[in-house]
Order: C-alpha cells, then sequence, then structure tokens
C-alpha cells in the first residue's frame, strides 16, 4: 500500500520526551490512525523512533526533517519504516537511497518536482504547503505532472486539510493538529486519539 493512501493525515510529531511516544503511538492507533512522522527536531528523537520501532510494531513508522545524509542514516538505523525530507539535495537523496526505505522527498516549486520525476519519484511532500500557494498551487501542477501525487506539509489544520484532500494529486496531508503539545504534555492521550478518530471523517474532502 502507498504511504499516502494508509490515512488521510499523518500525524507530524515532535516529541520532547522519549516516554511519551510509545503510549503517543498507541493513542494514535486506537483512534485509528496507522501512520506516524516522528520528527527530528529533538534530541529524544531517535530514542522515540526507537522505542515504537521496538514496542508499537503495528504502526507504520515515519521520520521526518531529514536534512542532512547522517540523518537519513540514524533514522533508519532506529527502525524507521520511511523517510520524509523537507527539501531535497543530491547528498540527502543519495543517503536515503543506500538506506533502501521509501521516501516522500519534499518540494515546493515546479522545478523541485520536474527534477524529483527525472530521479523517478512521483509520490512527494509538499512543503511548506500553505505558504507555498497551497491548493491552488497543487491544482495548477496537476495539469503538466498527473502522475505526480502529494502529501501537503506546512500550516494545515483540521479545518484546511479537506481542500487539500479533495484535490486528485493529494493522497494525504501531513497535520501537527493531532498531537497538540498541550495534550502531549499532559498525558491526555484521550484527547489525541479523539483528534485521530476525527480524521476519518476527512477522506473525501469533507471538513
Amino acid at each position: 500500500m502507498s504511504l499516502l493512501d494508509r490515512d488521510p493525515v499523518i500525524p507530524v510529531v515532535v516529541v520532547e520526551d522519549a516516554g511519551d511516544a510509545v503510549p503517543l503511538a498507541h493513542a494514535l492507533l486506537a483512534g485509528g490512525v496507522t501512520t506516524i512522522e516522528v520528527t527530528l527536531r529533538t534530541d529524544a528523537a531517535l530514542e522515540a523512533v526507537r522505542r515504537i520501532a521496538a514496542e508499537v510494531p503495528d504502526i507504520c513508522l515515519g521520520v521526518g526533517t531529514v536534512l542532512r545524509p547522517e540523518h537519513a542514516k540514524a533514522a533508519a538505523e532506529a527502525g524507521a519504516q520511511f523517510l520524509v525530507t523537507p527539501g531535497t539535495t543530491a547528498s540527502v537523496l543519495g543517503a536515503v537511497a543506500e538506506t533502501g526505505l521509501p521516501c516522500l522527498p519534499g518540494a515546493a516549486t515546479v522545478s523541485e518536482v520536474m527534477a524529483l520525476v527525472e530521479q523517478g519519484f512521483t509520490e512527494l511532500k509538499f512543503f511548506p504547503a500553505e505558504a507555498s500557494g497551497g491548493p491552488a498551487f497543487l491544482h495548477g501542477v496537476g495539469g503538466p505532472v498527473p502522475e505526480v501525487r502529494f502529501c501537503p506539509t506546512g500550516g494545515i489544520t483540521a479545518a484546511s486539510a479537506g481542500k487539500y484532500l479533495a484535490l486528485p494529486n493529494v493522497g494525504c496531508v501531513g497535520g501537527t493538529w493531532l498531537t497538540p503539545k498541550d495534550a502531549v504534555a499532559a498525558g491526555d492521550w484521550a484527547r489525541v486519539s479523539r483528534l485521530a478518530a476525527a480524521t476519518a471523517e476527512l477522506r473525501g474532502g469533507l471538513d
């Protein structure tokens, strides 16, 4: 199954305390979300990935904010099942290829999309989505490159997600609203599960 077809929303997660990783992943699963992207934005991120990989095998575990070649290698060694980059460079793409893991490489312009298509990618991250033209950009790029599908991420909310998901070249969106910082800090896993469950209504462009 394509990464873009698993869930309407891939939660983009910033883990400050590795101890929160496993209950957070279980809370998402309880709400019906089967995919997670742990971002490499904190010192706890890789340990969080290791714990989820070891203890929550039913979740599809991604690692995002892969900015440098060493990030790709470290994420793979920690147990990542797919990688996500905010943008693309030759060295990062080379390191990603060496891991053998699926990847959603980031693009924000038509030229970047074209360059990635030349390298064989047809499923991309569109980032930062809202700042880079939002649904209007994706609608426009769908004409010349209809074979490309996107996971838009960056500034998307529960209210705006449906506008993206209604587009034929969008498989899912990435969002941070499923795991609010205050809910994670308080260990309010029931709230995370409720937010995850609500994303089922977004498939098909409903908001």
